[in-house]
């Protein structure tokens, strides 16, 4: 889970210790676990990095040697960015990649244990983006994308906001490339002035909104704060002075994942104690990893369309959403040779198709209910590669 850092003070140290005695449990390879040169390390996305610690945690309690494992995007502990880990035994330090494009990087870097060079330090990547011409080619020497899921991405605002409850993609390029500035420009009755954010560089929910809206250059009016994590609702931006007047992109599967299935945060209005923002335990059901980081903030339309449906925790992301706005998630391998559908042969296991005679552990029905749990569609593309 990220951990927010302190806003303000007035919660005791003793309660402080018993919450995080009583959180859900943290993310990366357990405390104390390095991952062995052969095991299987992910790296990268924040919108599924707890997704995909599930999903490893099941396969290893399941299966012997090798191990997989998921490295969190920021410290899941203290909440750092761009820590330093070391991914594997045997591998060098790195900081710690913060999101899709980070992950890709890191992954398209081809790092291998200098004590056990058949073993990379990295064997994929999160990534909840496309991919982009500047990343290497579906080819040999390049990576291959893996479907896993599917998300929906809209805006999302808090609840007094002046920002209307549905725009348009034409309203939406408008406020990123900052040709409407004021609300009532885009429908709204307020004449405030729009507050555009993006989460941080590398975020691939910020690549993928701003591929469907149109925009390669945010304005200038757009404000990308480094250190503001994607699909986080509780950062001091969300209760500050321009708190109604902020639009952010956000996913509905993270949101649902977070609202419906998740741990609760420490008190009932999301806020930091005097050290930082801790999740309670939750009740049976409740998701083994991470917690509700909504906070304020609330999802809303775009075209009409809705980027979820039902209620509760029966909602589900929306697959009529405007399809623009409606995402594959993956995960990245390199491109390999050895095998029809081009997945290394030593990651079959995980991520081979739904199809295949032997499905990836991943692509597996009896996962479609985690996949569910954390506020994901399943995909009968499961598997296939681009």
């Amino acid at each position: 889970m990220r951990i927010i850092t302190k806003l303000f003070a007035g919660v005791a140290m003793v309660t402080t210790v018993m919450a995080l005695a009583a959180g859900p449990a943290l993310a990366d390879p357990p405390s104390g676990t390095t991952p062995a040169a052969s095991d299987v390390v992910g790296v990268g996305s924040n919108t599924t990095e707890y997704l995909l610690d599930q999903l490893s945690l099941n396969y290893d309690n399941s299966h012997g040697s090798p191990s997989i494992y998921s490295w969190d995007a920021t410290n899941p502990t203290t909440g750092a960015i761009g820590d330093h880990i070391v991914t594997k035994a045997g591998c060098r330090t790195i900081p710690r990649p913060d999101g899709s494009s980070a992950g890709i990087t890191t992954l398209a870097s081809n790092v291998r244990d200098p004590a056990a060079t058949a073993n990379y330090c990295v064997d994929y990547a999160r990534s909840s983006r496309g991919r982009k011409s500047t990343d290497p080619g579906n080819g040999p020497g390049g990576i291959r994308f893996i479907r896993l899921a599917t998300d929906t991405v809209t805006y999302a605002s808090t609840p007094a906001s002046n920002a209307p409850t549905n725009l348009t993609t034409a309203d939406l390029t408008d406020i990123y490339d900052c040709t409407a500035t004021h609300w009532n420009q885009v429908g709204g009755t307020s004449t405030a002035t729009i507050h555009p954010y993006l989460a941080q560089a590398g975020s691939g929910t910020v690549s993928f909104f701003l591929t469907a809206i149109g925009v390669t250059t945010p304005g200038s009016c757009v404000v990308e704060p480094s250190t503001l994590e994607e699909n986080e609702g509780v950062d001091p931006i969300f209760t500050g002075p321009n708190k109604n007047n902020i639009i952010i992109p956000y996913s509905a599967g993270k949101w649902l994942g977070q609202a419906y299935h998740s741990a609760h945060c420490f008190n009932a209005a999301c806020a930091p104690n005097s050290m930082h923002l801790i999740c309670n335990a939750g009740s049976g059901g409740t998701n083994a990893f991470g917690c509700d980081v909504n906070g304020l903030v609330k999802l809303n339309d775009i075209n009409g369309t809705s980027p979820t449906t039902g209620t509760g925790a029966s909602a589900t992301v929306n697959p009529h959403f405007t399809a623009d706005f409606i995402r594959p998630l993956y995960d990245v391998v390199r491109y390999s040779t050895a095998t029809a559908d081009h997945i290394p042969p030593y990651l079959e296991p995980f991520f081979a198709a739904a199809s295949a005679a032997t499905p990836g552990y991943f692509c597996q029905t009896a996962q479609q209910s985690v996949l569910k749990d954390y506020g994901f569609l399943p995909t009968p593309f499961c598997g296939n590669g681009s």
